[in-house]
C-alpha cells in the first residue's frame, strides 16, 4: 500500500506574483554588479534561506 502525501497550501498564496517579486527585487539587486559580487550576492542569499528554516 502506498501512503497518499497530504499536500499543504497556504490559502492566498498567489505563487506567480510572489516569484515575480522576488525576481524583480534581485534584478534590481544585482544590476550594476560583476560576476564575483553576483556571486557572492547568492551565497549570502542562500545562506540567510537556510538559517530561516
Amino acid at each position: 500500500m502506498k501512503k497518499s502525501k497530504e499536500k499543504s497550501v497556504i490559502k492566498g498564496f498567489e505563487a506567480v506574483k510572489f516569484m515575480r517579486k522576488v525576481r524583480d527585487e534581485i534584478s534590481k539587486d544585482i544590476a550594476d554588479m560583476d560576476f564575483q559580487e553576483i556571486k557572492k550576492y547568492f551565497e549570502n542569499r542562500r545562506l540567510k534561506i537556510s538559517i530561516k528554516k
